[in-house]
């Protein structure tokens, strides 16, 4: 049996865990307020716990700030290559075409915040004015590329996955936000000579970290989660 300051404690420690990942959610906005880099630093630390198959840990971060994050974005949004036509030429985040129910739940996402911005259906231009928001990590003060080795398989991108929701689940902690952000991936020839990203490391995805800005209207997406009925099934 346990002690009854023990129970008060485990109920602590299960709040505190479920708070940082439930609060969690892609902030699309942020604030210029620097992060140091060692709380950077404890993040990623705290994240390299994440499991993986026989402890490879198959990842590898770039993070950036300042001048270089600047030069980044500026080599993607200078390069003329929209993101309809950006290449997804190392692997492949969407199928070629959307199906049920994944379809609906893409479109309402998308409706949502385009509704908080004021963006109408037909508003092309100002959709790809958002997107792009992406390759400046939405102001964040803090942008970081993941990569991982080509030669390893598939089973260590799940474990990559793990890694990253470890970050966000351990930023949380912290009082800050993050934006996971696939939008990288096809711009992986604007990436490597900035960061000398060799080419045997795949771009996985961007990240922004930093504040929220709350004073923004993106920043009040609330997405839905399906009822745990749909995806769940138990045994006995």
């Amino acid at each position: 049996m346990l002690a009854p300051d023990q129970k008060s404690a485990d109920a602590d420690a299960i709040a505190a865990v479920d708070h940082a990942i439930t609060s969690r959610r892609s902030v699309r906005a942020f604030l210029p307020d620097p992060v140091d880099e060692e709380t950077i630093g404890d993040i990623l630390r705290v994240a390299s716990r994440a499991p993986s198959g026989t402890n490879m840990q198959p990842w590898k971060v770039y993070v950036t700030a300042g001048e270089t994050k600047r030069r980044m974005g500026e080599a993607i949004l200078s390069s003329g290559i929209r993101a309809e036509k950006a290449d997804w030429d190392e692997y492949k985040y969407y199928p070629d075409s959307f199906f049920e129910p994944y379809l609906s739940r893409r479109r309402a996402v998308g409706y949502a915040l385009y509704g908080l911005l004021g963006i109408g259906r037909r508003e092309v231009d100002r959709m790809r004015a958002q997107h792009d928001r992406n390759f400046v990590f939405f102001d964040a003060p803090v942008g970081m590329i993941f990569t991982v080795d080509r030669r390893l398989n598939k089973g260590s991108w799940i474990d990559h996955g793990m890694f990253l929701q470890s970050i966000m689940v351990a930023a949380r902690a912290r009082g800050l936000h993050t934006c996971p952000q696939a939008a990288f991936a096809p711009y992986h020839r604007f990436i490597r000579p900035i960061l000398g990203i060799p080419e045997e490391e795949v771009v996985v995805c961007g990240m922004a970290l930093g504040y929220e800005d709350t004073s923004k209207p993106e920043n009040r997406l609330r997405t839905e989660r399906a009822p745990l009925e749909e995806w769940a099934a138990f045994f006995r």
